[in-house]
């Protein structure tokens, strides 16, 4: 199956930049593709992350002995903040070009660390896009088990998820210490889950999971910082109407959000509809990172409609584009009611109603319906917006 991937679609900044992603993604793998000649400091090497919390000064020693100009990849670097610092130091002393990597930027923002002044941009690996999977691309393969790279490589999907699960509990959450009651989030998880694709309510998941709403609202911001999960703005327009103001909540990836509820059959009906919409989310902020689809994002619903409600609102300059996800085989005026509705928002420029069908249609009143495989293909060749 490897054979039939594509290469990634990220491309490696000119300067020095930080490589955040989820554990997984092939962030290592990727590097290790595009910067085949780069001077590599794993800080999963225990005894070299060791010897450097001993002694910061060993890795200045070190850079030392590289050539000016050199490309220097520091993966894991959120293990040991404090080497910041130095790579400040060797940026502007000897114009080294430096990819700091890691899983999560908890523990650099935690920590007041110097994040280089501007002088290292920052850049996020996603799970794979079917861009990259090419003809090995299966969305039910991809709303059952996820798009993770170190999970697709698997031959035991279920087996590599389960393990992957107990990996970030055991080696981001309790090993970094991102969380003091490790009880506590392993409990959250599966009930953060059940929240994949909707609004966001702090106080609910603080009752589900018999939990303080400020616990909750730390869980999360884990989930965030670790790069599982993100949210999702409302749109806050100056509108006749109020719009809501709490997030929608989505997991990175429909195979891990189901892993956590230890949901490993084939999707039911039921479950589909956030499965898929919470992946075209993924694949919507991949493309946003890689290749700088839109500027902004947000979901509309006016509080005074109820059951009216835009997926996703994509603002590129001053245009926006309206995007309803259904996992239906068919369109109908009921399910595309909120597209209906935002036509008169100033700056939307077009309506999208994607589906699991096949046809390419247009409604009387201009809402473009477009089959998976089609809206993809618009986010490949960035025809998305007119």
């Amino acid at each position: 199956m490897a054979s039939k991937l594509q290469p990634r679609i990220l491309k490696p900044p000119k300067g020095s930049f930080f490589l955040f992603g989820p554990r997984g993604t092939g962030k290592s793998t990727w590097l290790r593709t595009v910067l085949p000649h780069a001077h590599t400091v794993n800080l999963l090497d225990e005894g070299l992350y060791q010897s450097y919390l001993a002694d910061v000064s060993l890795f200045a020693a070190e850079l030392r002995t590289l050539k000016p100009g050199s490309l220097v990849v520091v993966d894991e670097i959120q293990r040991l903040p404090a080497l910041l610092n130095e790579v400040h130091r060797f940026i502007e002393e000897r114009r080294l070009r430096f990819v700091l990597c890691g899983s999560s930027a908890r523990k650099l923002k935690q920590s007041g660390t110097n994040l280089l002044a501007g002088r290292a941009v920052r850049r996020e690996m996603h799970p794979f896009v079917p861009e990259e999977l090419g003809k090995s691309f299966n969305l039910e393969e991809t709303l059952r088990w996820g798009a993770l790279p170190v999970i697709w490589a698997s031959g035991e999907r279920r087996a590599a998820l389960e393990a992957y699960v107990q990996l970030y509990l055991r080696e981001e959450i309790q090993a970094e210490a991102l969380v003091r009651n490790l009880p506590g989030f392993a409990r959250f998880l599966p009930i953060a889950a059940l929240f994949h694709g909707q609004v966001l309510n702090a106080a609910g998941l603080a009752r589900d999971a018999q939990v303080a709403r400020t616990t909750v609202l730390g869980y999360l911001s884990v989930l965030e910082d670790t790069l599982l999960a993100f949210t999702l703005p409302a749109y806050e327009g100056k509108l006749r109407v109020k719009e809501r103001k709490h997030p929608k909540l989505y997991w990175c990836d429909p195979g891990l959000v189901r892993a956590v509820k230890r949901q490993f059959h084939a999707p039911t009906a039921e479950e589909r509809g956030a499965l898929l919409e919470g992946w075209v989310a993924e694949v919507l902020r991949a493309y946003r990172d890689y290749r700088g689809l839109f500027d902004e994002w947000f979901y509309w619903a006016p509080a005074e409609a109820a059951r009216t409600e835009v997926d996703f609102l994509l603002r590129l300059g001053r245009e926006m584009v309206a995007i309803e996800v259904k996992a239906g085989r068919s369109y109908s005026k009921q399910a595309a009611r909120g597209l209906s509705a935002i036509s008169d928002l100033r700056g939307v420029v077009r309506r999208v109603f994607v589906y699991t069908g096949d046809r390419v249609l247009r409604t009387e009143d201009g809402i473009d319906v477009l089959p998976i495989h089609r809206f993809v293909r618009e986010l490949e060749e960035a025809t998305l917006f007119p």
